[in-house]
Protein backbone atom coordinates (compact mmCIF):
# COMPACT_ATOMS: atom_id res chain seq x y z
CA UNK A 1 0.00 0.00 0.00
CA UNK A 2 1.03 3.33 -1.01
CA UNK A 3 1.98 6.16 1.56
CA UNK A 4 1.86 3.34 4.24
CA UNK A 5 3.56 4.41 7.92
CA UNK A 6 3.33 2.03 11.01
CA UNK A 7 2.14 3.73 13.93
CA UNK A 8 2.91 0.79 16.15
CA UNK A 9 4.30 -2.13 15.75
CA UNK A 10 3.53 -5.73 16.86
CA UNK A 11 5.36 -6.02 19.41
CA UNK A 12 4.42 -2.38 20.98
CA UNK A 13 0.44 -3.50 20.61
CA UNK A 14 1.30 -7.36 22.50
CA UNK A 15 2.66 -5.16 25.89
CA UNK A 16 0.02 -2.86 25.71
CA UNK A 17 -2.23 -5.49 25.55
CA UNK A 18 -0.53 -7.28 28.36
CA UNK A 19 -0.31 -3.74 30.36
CA UNK A 20 -4.39 -3.62 29.99
CA UNK A 21 -4.77 -7.64 30.22
CA UNK A 22 -3.02 -7.08 34.25
CA UNK A 23 -5.16 -3.83 34.79
CA UNK A 24 -8.39 -5.59 34.22
CA UNK A 25 -7.23 -8.31 36.12
CA UNK A 26 -6.95 -6.30 39.40
CA UNK A 27 -10.30 -4.36 38.56
CA UNK A 28 -12.41 -7.69 38.02
CA UNK A 29 -10.77 -9.91 40.96
CA UNK A 30 -12.74 -12.62 42.25
CA UNK A 31 -15.45 -11.94 39.36
CA UNK A 32 -16.27 -13.42 36.27
CA UNK A 33 -17.12 -10.91 33.59
CA UNK A 34 -18.63 -10.75 30.14
CA UNK A 35 -16.60 -9.53 27.03
CA UNK A 36 -18.91 -8.40 24.01
CA UNK A 37 -16.03 -7.82 21.07
CA UNK A 38 -17.52 -5.54 18.93
CA UNK A 39 -16.71 -6.88 15.59
CA UNK A 40 -15.22 -6.85 13.25
CA UNK A 41 -12.57 -4.66 14.16
CA UNK A 42 -12.23 -5.50 17.75
CA UNK A 43 -11.42 -9.37 17.16
CA UNK A 44 -8.09 -8.86 16.76
CA UNK A 45 -7.66 -6.90 20.06
CA UNK A 46 -10.16 -9.09 21.86
CA UNK A 47 -8.70 -11.99 21.19
CA UNK A 48 -5.32 -10.87 22.57
CA UNK A 49 -6.57 -9.21 25.30
CA UNK A 50 -8.73 -12.43 26.77
CA UNK A 51 -5.64 -14.80 25.98
CA UNK A 52 -3.70 -12.51 28.35
CA UNK A 53 -6.18 -12.35 31.37
CA UNK A 54 -6.67 -14.70 33.82
CA UNK A 55 -10.19 -13.77 35.20
CA UNK A 56 -12.62 -16.00 33.78
CA UNK A 57 -14.69 -14.50 30.33
CA UNK A 58 -17.44 -15.30 29.01
CA UNK A 59 -17.00 -14.21 25.13
CA UNK A 60 -19.66 -12.59 23.73
CA UNK A 61 -19.83 -10.22 20.07
CA UNK A 62 -21.83 -7.48 18.71
CA UNK A 63 -21.88 -5.98 15.00
CA UNK A 64 -22.36 -2.33 14.35
CA UNK A 65 -21.46 -0.31 11.39
CA UNK A 66 -21.62 3.45 10.80
CA UNK A 67 -18.74 3.34 8.08
CA UNK A 68 -18.49 3.47 4.69
CA UNK A 69 -15.31 3.63 3.32
CA UNK A 70 -13.39 6.08 5.34
CA UNK A 71 -16.10 8.07 6.29
CA UNK A 72 -18.88 7.58 9.29
CA UNK A 73 -22.23 7.91 7.85
CA UNK A 74 -23.12 9.17 11.84
CA UNK A 75 -26.36 6.76 11.40
CA UNK A 76 -25.67 3.69 13.86
CA UNK A 77 -27.01 0.06 12.48
CA UNK A 78 -27.19 -2.77 15.18
CA UNK A 79 -26.29 -5.99 12.63
CA UNK A 80 -25.93 -8.33 15.75
CA UNK A 81 -26.86 -8.47 18.75
CA UNK A 82 -25.56 -10.12 21.70
CA UNK A 83 -27.19 -13.91 22.86
CA UNK A 84 -26.78 -13.81 26.03
CA UNK A 85 -28.95 -12.08 29.33
CA UNK A 86 -26.42 -9.60 30.72
CA UNK A 87 -28.24 -8.82 33.70
CA UNK A 88 -26.90 -8.32 37.00
CA UNK A 89 -23.22 -9.59 35.31
CA UNK A 90 -20.19 -7.57 34.97
CA UNK A 91 -19.66 -6.54 31.63
CA UNK A 92 -16.94 -4.95 29.59
CA UNK A 93 -17.17 -3.68 25.60
CA UNK A 94 -14.28 -4.42 24.29
CA UNK A 95 -13.68 -2.00 20.56
CA UNK A 96 -10.73 -1.37 18.81
CA UNK A 97 -11.24 2.58 18.35
CA UNK A 98 -13.26 5.50 19.67
CA UNK A 99 -13.76 8.02 16.62
CA UNK A 100 -16.64 10.40 17.21
CA UNK A 101 -17.89 8.12 19.43
CA UNK A 102 -21.78 7.91 18.08
CA UNK A 103 -21.40 4.34 17.83
CA UNK A 104 -20.34 3.55 21.23
CA UNK A 105 -22.43 5.69 22.70
CA UNK A 106 -25.29 4.52 21.03
CA UNK A 107 -23.96 0.89 22.19
CA UNK A 108 -23.38 1.74 25.73
CA UNK A 109 -26.99 3.02 25.74
CA UNK A 110 -28.35 0.18 24.20
CA UNK A 111 -26.80 -2.25 26.80
CA UNK A 112 -27.54 -0.50 29.74
CA UNK A 113 -31.27 -1.12 28.99
CA UNK A 114 -30.15 -4.54 29.26
CA UNK A 115 -29.06 -4.11 33.33
CA UNK A 116 -25.95 -5.12 33.53
CA UNK A 117 -24.35 -5.13 36.98
CA UNK A 118 -21.79 -2.96 35.84
CA UNK A 119 -20.42 -1.88 31.87
CA UNK A 120 -17.37 -0.60 31.57
CA UNK A 121 -14.92 0.14 28.15
CA UNK A 122 -12.00 -0.47 27.06
CA UNK A 123 -10.43 0.11 23.70
CA UNK A 124 -7.01 0.22 21.97
CA UNK A 125 -7.06 3.38 19.98
CA UNK A 126 -8.86 6.65 20.94
CA UNK A 127 -8.83 9.61 18.91
CA UNK A 128 -10.10 11.92 21.24
CA UNK A 129 -9.99 15.06 18.96
CA UNK A 130 -12.07 13.75 17.08
CA UNK A 131 -15.00 13.26 19.47
CA UNK A 132 -18.90 14.30 19.43
CA UNK A 133 -20.20 12.63 21.96
CA UNK A 134 -19.45 12.77 25.64
CA UNK A 135 -18.11 9.08 25.82
CA UNK A 136 -15.13 7.87 27.43
CA UNK A 137 -13.42 4.63 27.59
CA UNK A 138 -12.77 3.13 31.57
CA UNK A 139 -9.08 1.70 29.44
CA UNK A 140 -6.95 2.62 26.60
CA UNK A 141 -4.58 1.27 24.58
CA UNK A 142 -3.14 4.41 22.96
CA UNK A 143 -4.44 8.11 22.75
CA UNK A 144 -3.46 8.41 19.13
CA UNK A 145 -3.96 11.87 16.40
CA UNK A 146 -6.87 12.35 13.79
CA UNK A 147 -5.32 9.53 11.62
CA UNK A 148 -6.65 6.65 8.92
CA UNK A 149 -5.31 3.51 10.86
CA UNK A 150 -4.83 0.20 9.06
CA UNK A 151 -4.32 -3.78 9.89
CA UNK A 152 -4.55 -5.02 13.25
CA UNK A 153 -8.24 -5.45 12.53
CA UNK A 154 -8.98 -1.79 11.17
CA UNK A 155 -9.62 -2.12 7.49
CA UNK A 156 -10.08 -0.27 4.43
CA UNK A 157 -13.28 -1.54 2.76
CA UNK A 158 -12.34 -4.71 4.56
CA UNK A 159 -9.07 -5.02 3.28
CA UNK A 160 -5.82 -5.36 5.12
CA UNK A 161 -7.38 -6.37 8.83
CA UNK A 162 -4.72 -9.23 8.68
CA UNK A 163 -1.69 -6.40 9.02
CA UNK A 164 -0.03 -7.69 12.23
CA UNK A 165 0.88 -4.02 13.32
CA UNK A 166 -1.40 -0.83 13.12
CA UNK A 167 0.16 1.68 10.57
CA UNK A 168 -2.05 4.97 9.05
CA UNK A 169 -2.61 6.01 5.03
CA UNK A 170 -0.20 9.17 4.61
Amino acid sequence: MDNFKVLFSEEEIQERIQELAKKLDEEYKGKEIVAICVLKGAAFFTVDLVKKMKTPIIFETMQVSSYEGLESTGNVILKKDIELDIENRDVLIVEDIIDTGRTLKFLYDYLETKKPKSLKIVTLLDKEERRMVDIKPDYCGYVIPNKFVVGYGFDIDEKYRNIPYIGYVE
